[in-house]
């Protein structure tokens, strides 16, 4: 099932497979969200939930118990029920059932708003324990977006701009998708950052925790032009790609793959959250045309 939505000169659509936002465009019919190719990634916009990243061994202990999930959880394959629209929204609802409990043993409500912008659109995720003992969580966005956006226009063209001068690492996975305690990588000095297929040859995924900034633009060297996305309310994002492939993946995330020395335990997951019976959390990220 898709949702058509349109406010101003924009038009988006979302579908309830997953809960995404599959496509933006503007006045000119231009698309800013990647459509998807297996030839380098089948993905667009997916929803990370209830974990963000790996597991280790694709194991966690919750409670005492040894849950199995594969990377970023289960809420990208399941279909979503639309609980309201308007013109220039829509909220998709999932909940718990037999298949989700064998991997998360938690009742739960994820409702997903995305809502157009005048210059863009906001996604808000809000999560709501709907059990009796506490229920912890991480959730995050994976959103592809079309780079170059425009025809005679290279990957390299392309650079990351952060709202404040930063001095930042970005943590490193193992080949297993974990990040590693004992090693970072010098990647942000200012605020510039320039894109290069060969940093994600190296590292797959730039990830930052706990930047001065909570907003970073991709745009265009020359022409200034791009997107801008609000991360504000998230401790953690991440920029990935496949070498080659035309997108960069902005990802703002409450939450991160497992630790190669971590216990092993959901609730000692960084920037995990933990939710009492009744309680919900909203996190929101934007992005806006620029």
């Amino acid at each position: 099932m898709t949702f058509e939505l349109k406010k101003g000169d924009l038009r988006a659509t979302a579908r309830s497979l997953g809960g995404e936002l599959v496509s933006l465009q503007d006045r000119d019919g231009l698309e800013y969200i990647w459509q998807g190719d297996p030839a380098f990634w089948a993905g667009q916009n997916p929803i990370l939930f209830p974990i963000v990243g790996s597991l280790k061994d694709g194991r966690v202990d919750i409670g005492g118990k040894t849950c199995e999930m594969s990377r970023h959880g289960f809420a990208r394959g399941l279909d979503f029920t639309p609980v309201d629209q308007g013109e220039d929204f829509v909220t998709l609802a999932l909940g718990e059932n037999g298949q989700t409990l064998e991997q998360y043993p938690f009742p739960f409500s994820l409702k997903v708003t995305h809502r157009l912008l005048e210059d863009g659109f906001s996604t808000t995720f809000t999560v709501k324990n709907t059990g009796t003992t506490p229920m912890p969580f991480c959730i995050g966005a994976h959103t592809a977006i079309r780079c170059p956006l425009r025809a005679g226009e290279q990957f390299e063209d392309y650079e990351l701009l952060f709202e404040e001068s930063e001095q930042a690492d970005s943590h490193l996975l193992n080949p297993q998708g974990i990040i590693r305690h004992d090693g970072r990588r010098p990647m942000l000095d200012g605020s510039r950052m320039a894109l290069d297929y060969r940093v994600f040859e190296e590292m797959d995924t730039v990830i930052f925790s706990m930047l001065r900034s909570g907003k970073v633009s991709l745009i265009h060297r020359k022409t200034g032009q791009g997107v801008q996305l609000d991360f504000h309310e998230f401790p953690m994002v991440a920029f990935w790609t496949k070498p080659g492939a035309p997108y960069l993946c902005m990802e703002p995330w409450q939450g991160c793959a497992a630790w190669d020395n971590e216990s092993g335990k959901f609730v000692d997951k960084p920037f995990c959250t933990v939710l009492e019976s009744g309680v919900d959390k909203s996190l929101t990220y934007a992005f806006t045309l620029v």
